[in-house]
């Protein structure tokens, strides 16, 4: 089933459940999808197209969710936290910080990277291969850790 026939899926469950806060995210994913196809000139985006359109979702709602949590208002934040759940049940399962670190590890081998001035190859080679698979900040991070070992 892809994602889109999935959407259309879940969007009339939610319907049926009268489940609003969900059925709008889900609305909102599947306008952020056409927009993207619009955008792109496509009809139907490729797997890893639909992905980069989740993650870039999930993106926006964690930086919204962290500027909420510094002005103190829990109801949006309880909002946000709500709709990124409904987001990550649409996303690959995401790596451990294990499988991370060895192909963080795997991909500093590959490029023959020494320094943190390497650290741009090693971030191109590793980030295809994970991408909505992890955080970006958190394989920046191992990434910083191994070359400064």
């Amino acid at each position: 089933m892809s994602l889109v026939e999935r959407l259309n899926s879940d969007m009339k469950q939610a319907m049926k459940d009268k489940d609003k806060d969900k059925l709008s995210v889900i609305r909102m994913m599947k306008a952020s999808l056409q927009n993207e196809g619009i955008k792109l000139g496509k009809q139907e985006l490729s797997e890893d197209e639909e992905l980069t359109v989740l993650s870039r979702e999930l993106k926006q709602r964690k930086d919204s969710l962290q500027e909420f949590d510094k002005a103190g208002r829990q109801d949006l934040t309880d909002k946000l936290q709500a709709e990124i759940a409904v987001v990550e049940s649409y996303m690959p399962k995401q790596l451990s910080e294990e499988e991370l670190d060895a192909l963080v590890a795997e991909a500093i081998a590959q490029t023959n990277a020494t320094s943190k001035a390497d650290m741009g190859k090693v971030m191109s080679a590793i980030m295809p291969k994970v991408k909505g698979k992890a955080d970006g900040s958190l394989v920046n991070k191992l990434v910083l850790q191994h070359l400064t070992k």
